[in-house]
């Protein structure tokens, strides 16, 4: 590890959290170069839906590569885009009646978040963005203005101008509806908050410590969108692709944002991010927004086989199944440990066990010393993070689970020990 600790910058953080040299990695599996074992409840912060080196993936960028097929094309038409672009038209937006149009961003999800915002302000000739409590949008400027968690901003360097924050759904507490709360700072013209261009949000926080807003929540925030003229934008970045059960995760509350913002797993563990938006919002003037690697053709060739998992219902029903794996294994642990405090929330493939403070690093770090990594999440890192690729394997997902139940087991020991003075 000398190499890392000598030339990278001090920013590194995940191989804080997981210090080993990883060598190789198949589906949901991860080897060091000492050839040690961990399960994957991590999947490249939800980048890795489909799994590590994929093999319908691999052979097809293989073979792209073997063809000398584009690179690098910036946005110029290429035979990847189209095939790209054709099967997302067919396999997604058509059968859910969803007409966008796509734009090409960026590597990362951050650019697509950047490019929304940009636009939205563009159309609506307004600078002001509402987004939420504990929202988390990428750590440009202008996402990173949009991001809750004070942890990433500093005066010196953040802005915060033109953006407000409301509370998320549940921030306030059971019972407090948040939405009719936004609805009466917009209403009143005297309440110190200007009347937006767009509201930004994710409808499953994930680095905000997977937060699930209610389908009647999100109806009534696009609902108080139209009443005032508001652009909505979705960030499906980390719970987009199936994450939640569907390919989009707002599908289960029948909305329909202005804008989505997509990335992580729709490259296929490649980099590349997408802004979706509605054709008449498609303002741009050529070459109005642009990037050098906004059309990343291997990230194309990925994701066209990626997509194949949705032709049909299949993938659907595994994340439905293996969901309620997760969610009945964790609520057991609840009921068994509730020194620990635990509670439980999330929704198909993406779950949180929050945990009294301090706890859930210390069981992400003793599931790593077991062979398992797992993440944290939460303002104040109190979530352990569960976020498998979509494919994993029930004996494999059983195994992790196993992993953490011993985890909480030895939590829970080792509070008796020091309440006893052992």
């Amino acid at each position: 590890m000398r190499i890392f600790e000598e030339m990278e910058s001090e920013v590194r953080g995940y191989i804080r959290s997981f210090p080993t040299v990883f060598d190789r990695a198949e589906g949901s599996e991860l080897f060091d170069e000492s050839g040690a074992r961990f399960i994957d409840f991590f999947a490249g912060a939800g980048t890795l839906n489909y799994g590590h080196n994929n093999p319908i993936v691999t052979d097809a960028m293989i073979q792209y590569l073997q063809h000398k097929g584009i690179l690098h094309g910036l946005d110029k038409a290429t035979v990847a885009k189209r095939a790209f672009l054709q099967k997302f038209r067919d396999t997604i937006l058509a059968p859910r009646d969803l007409k966008y149009k796509v734009q090409f961003t960026g590597p990362t999800g951050t650019n697509a978040v950047e490019t929304a915002l940009k636009l939205a302000r563009m159309v609506k000739k307004r600078s002001n963005i509402i987004s939420f409590t504990n929202g988390y949008h990428g750590l440009t400027m202008g996402a990173l203005a949009a991001t809750g968690n004070y942890f990433y901003k500093d005066e010196s360097y953040g802005s915060r101008i033109n953006t407000a924050f409301m509370p998320y759904d549940g921030f306030l507490g059971e019972g407090v509806d948040t939405i009719d709360y936004m609805r009466r700072f917009l209403a009143d013209g005297s309440s110190g908050v200007d009347l937006p261009a767009a509201v930004i949000v994710e409808t499953v926080q994930g680095e905000g410590g997977i937060n699930v807003a209610g389908i009647e929540w999100l109806k009534n925030l696009q609902a108080v969108c139209r009443e005032f003229d508001i652009l909505l934008i979705v960030d499906d970045i980390q719970v987009g692709n199936g994450r939640t059960g569907t390919f989009f995760s707002f599908e289960r509350a029948g909305i329909h944002p202005d804008m989505v913002c997509l990335s992580k797993s729709i490259g296929g563990g490649l980099p590349m991010a997408l802004l979706l938006i509605r054709p008449e919002l498609d303002q741009w003037q050529p070459g109005e927004h642009t990037g050098t690697f906004r059309g990343n053709n291997l990230a194309f060739v990925a994701a066209t086989q990626t997509l194949r998992y949705w032709d049909n219902d299949d993938l659907v029903k595994a994340v439905a199944y293996k969901g309620d794996i997760i969610e009945k294994t964790l609520n057991k642990m609840v009921e068994d440990y509730p020194q620990l405090e635990p509670k439980v929330r999330g929704i198909g493939m993406v779950w949180g066990l929050e945990m009294a403070p301090g706890l859930a690093g210390e069981a992400s770090r003793q599931a790593f010393a077991r062979g398992l990594v797992i993440e944290t999440a939460g303002a104040n890192d109190q979530v352990l993070k569960f976020l498998p690729s979509l494919l994993i394997g029930e004996d494999i997902l059983h195994e992790g689970l196993g992993i953490v139940r011993d985890c909480l087991a030895l939590l829970v020991e080792n509070q008796q020990s020091i309440m006893t003075g052992q």
